[in-house]
């Protein structure tokens, strides 16, 4: 990212963490004109929202003298994220609420009033990186392998990434809390957040049996041969792949294999029962614009955590995808993202409806 000598104007997704917080204070040091932007969502049993991130993030504009606004976003993450993360739990799936908050509210909504205020650029403190080739805007993995965050801006296109600055993709975690703690930023020691940041420390499962406490009922648990094992306490509570928690004594592990919501049933079985070598993805986009070519050779990602895994992509229409991978994956879970890589660079991706088990991915089925 080149250093400016004018002040161009740019805002900063300012959460009060450390990395938001380095990432406004970088900006600044290289000549850009830094305004700190402070997203208000809705938080479980806080109609105020989040003051404790507010106050954080106050602090630190405080502390490099910038301007600071809080935009209000309570209602259009209430209904966009959370309302439909319980529905996504409600139909047995297993969703990642940061996805779809990056695409609809972050690099939407937040980045609509940055232009409104007449920035040029909206700045966040993700682990990736932004490069400009060939008269086109890549999305490129963060050079810190243990924090690149990429898997979660598979969505963006090319008009949000000609937009978007992220100058902690070159730089390791350390190298942040250092330069955080030299600048004496309020965030150099604040801790990481672990949980969901609207559910303040409480737990999803109680939370999605609050709000939809008719897709949380308990039901059979079932093998594939159709013999009730024990009872589940809710649908909402289980993933694919999960083996804690079953409460069924086995001279074998179990492994949730598939949440059978019309019959509100959970499906079991043994590890090597566990897995399919295909999937089918819909609200597929690609980083470029352009779908890619059908079979495509890449590497995919089933989850945040999950190693990338050598694949093909065939699009479908209605912006769907089958995605054929070249060994048996463990852990292909509905409601989760499944991310395009080549190399460093991410392609796109989109969220997995569920294995496809039609067969091996020969030809273009």
């Amino acid at each position: 990212m080149p250093v400016l000598d004018d002040r161009v104007p740019v805002a900063v997704a300012l959460s009060g963490g450390v990395d938001s917080s380095v990432t406004a204070a970088l900006l600044l040091e290289r000549g850009y004109a830094v305004t700190g932007l402070t997203m208000r969502l809705w938080r479980a049993g806080s109609p105020a929202g989040p003051e404790e991130g507010l106050s954080a993030a106050r602090a630190v504009c405080q502390r490099l003298g910038i301007a600071h606004q809080v935009v209000d976003l309570r209602e259009a993450f209430s209904r966009q994220v959370v309302d439909h993360l319980v529905a996504e739990y409600a139909q047995g799936r297993t969703p990642n609420p940061c996805l779809r908050c990056n695409r609809i509210l972050k690099f939407g909504a937040l980045l609509d009033h940055a232009r409104a205020l007449g920035c040029q650029y909206l700045a966040t403190g993700h682990y990736a990186r932004v490069e400009r080739a060939e008269g086109e805007h890549h999305l490129l993995c963060g050079l810190d392998a243990h924090r690149d965050q990429s898997y979660f801006l598979y969505a963006l296109g090319q008009e949000e990434l000609a937009a978007v600055l992220m100058p902690l993709g070159a730089l390791p975690k350390a190298r942040v809390r250092e330069l955080a703690r030299a600048w004496a930023l309020p965030s150099a020691d604040r801790p990481e957040s672990q949980d969901l940041c609207f559910l303040a420390g409480q737990d999803y499962r109680t939370f999605i049996q609050e709000q939809a406490p008719e897709a949380a009922r308990p039901g059979p648990i079932y093998d594939r041969a159709g013999r009730q094992l024990g009872t589940h306490k809710g649908l909402p509570f289980y993933t694919v792949g999960q083996r804690e928690g079953l409460g069924i004594a086995a001279p074998r592990p179990l492994y949730v294999l598939r949440l059978d919501v019309p019959r509100n049933a959970l499906i079991v079985g043994h590890a090597e029962e566990l897995g399919h070598d295909a999937l089918l993805a819909q609200e597929v986009t690609y980083v470029s614009g352009r779908a890619l070519p059908p079979g495509a050779p890449i590497e995919a990602k089933i989850r945040y955590r999950a190693p990338r895994a050598p694949a093909r992509v065939w699009p479908l229409p209605d912006a769907r995808a089958r995605v054929v991978f070249g060994s048996t994956m463990r852990d292909i879970t509905p409601g989760q993202a499944v991310v395009f890589y080549e190399g460093e660079r991410v392609l796109g991706g989109g969220i997995i409806v569920g294995p496809d088990a039609s067969g091996d991915g020969d030809a273009e089925r």
